[in-house]
């Protein structure tokens, strides 16, 4: 579990293949403070496993479902990205509950400037639509950030200049590919609602309906 909250930049210094698994060396610096082989670590989003560690970097494997469903298939030497590690229960949640299970893959449509602000239109598979709410939380790439608009496939984010200074979002550009992980309360939700229920009896997810389960 993770907060979205970025640690560190790193650099994919090594790509190694293996049959259709990848291995990654990643160099970084205050991320490597703490950590073990075995521990789990975020990068650009995705939950990964440390397997080896050396004084300036540490290597994960990658396998072809990571590959299949995020931007790490994608990766190339230099490439930068955001680092953090598992929360612990003596650490500030700054951010929000992520698991680092990548959901999709999105795309930047356009970036703006709004005042002292960054605003990035993202554009997402339709059928993810439900778990987006104006005001409601989704991780980009490893960091957290509230959802500022929506339509049916796309979303806009406004990013303070800390942000993007401490986050690869100052490297982005429009038409790159972004990993996403929506939001695990909206998802539980819907699985919640459609518990023990028959296909016949599954409706749409709306007020009147929770208000009849009790919520």
């Amino acid at each position: 579990m993770f907060t979205g909250i970025i640690e560190e930049i790193g650099t994919v210094h090594a790509l190694n293949q293996s049959g259709s698994s990848w291995k990654l060396e990643i160099t970084a610096q205050r991320s490597l403070q703490d950590l073990a082989v075995g521990d789990s670590i975020s990068i650009n989003g995705a939950c990964h496993t440390v397997t080896k560690l050396n004084p300036d970097s540490f290597h994960v494997d990658v396998t072809p479902e990571t590959r299949r469903v995020s931007t790490l298939g994608r990766f190339n030497i230099n490439k930068k990205v955001n680092l953090e590690k598992a929360l612990t229960l003596t650490k500030p949640l700054g951010g929000h509950l992520v698991q680092g299970h990548v959901d999709s893959v999105g795309k930047i449509n356009a970036i703006r400037k709004q005042g002292n602000a960054a605003v990035f239109e993202i554009q997402f598979p339709a059928a993810f639509r439900k778990y987006v709410a104006v005001k409601g939380s989704i991780c980009i790439d490893g960091i957290s950030l509230t959802i500022a608009g929506c339509t049916q496939n796309s979303l806009t984010i406004s990013v303070i200049p800390h942000t993007v200074r401490e986050t690869t979002l100052q490297f982005n550009k429009v038409s790159d590919q972004v990993n996403l992980e929506f939001d695990i309360i909206a998802k539980y939700v819907e699985s919640l609602s459609c518990f023990g229920e028959s296909k016949a009896e599954k409706s749409e997810l709306s007020l009147t309906y929770l208000k009849n389960r009790g919520f």
